[in-house]
């Protein structure tokens, strides 16, 4: 990570988990405002790549930094615990807890209902929530960056059952 410029920093924050989304969203605009490519129209081939680099970046950081799974994962990357996506998840108290939730995900495809699916969304939220309560707790302590990586692990799989969840509602409507 030391040849891509710090998220954070390229958007004037503290490396945080907790992160005010409307301000950052404020801050992103205004910065993209000036590194705009069509800005550099006018300007040497070098000022456009440079400018066009800039933005890519800065797009980069907001993408990243407005999602609060990509955030904990690029937080971690900054501690020195990048998380890899092809290591085998020793997670066996959450694999038990996803295979029901797939279980409860089939029976509200089965049933087709909005209504049976806003009590399974819910839960879902409240899960979320304490997984992000739980990384904000511990992904700045050396000592318990394990621990970090499986709660962002969590969220992944949490995102994940969200899209599909999501995917539902829309063949639902459909």
């Amino acid at each position: 990570m030391t040849d891509a410029p710090n998220y954070f920093e390229l958007l004037s924050l503290t490396p945080s988990f907790e992160v005010d989304l409307s301000k950052l969203g404020a801050d992103y605009r205004a910065l993209a405002k000036t590194v705009h490519p069509d800005r550099f129209v006018s300007a040497s081939d070098t000022e456009r790549r440079e400018a066009l680099a800039k933005a890519a970046s800065l797009n980069d950081a907001y993408q990243t930094l407005k999602n609060t799974t990509s955030r904990a994962l690029y937080l971690l990357a900054l501690q020195g615990h990048p998380v890899s996506t092809e290591t085998t998840i020793q997670d066996g108290e959450f694999l038990f807890q996803q295979m029901q939730w797939r279980e409860e995900l089939e029976d509200l495809q089965a049933l087709a209902s909005f209504d049976a699916i806003a009590p399974f969304k819910q839960r879902l939220t409240q899960a979320r929530a304490e997984l992000n309560q739980l990384f904000a707790a511990v992904w700045q302590d050396p000592e318990q960056l394990e621990l970090a990586e499986k709660y962002a692990r969590r969220m992944q799989f949490l995102d994940k059952l969200t899209t599909e969840i999501r995917q539902l509602e829309e063949r639902l409507d459909d």
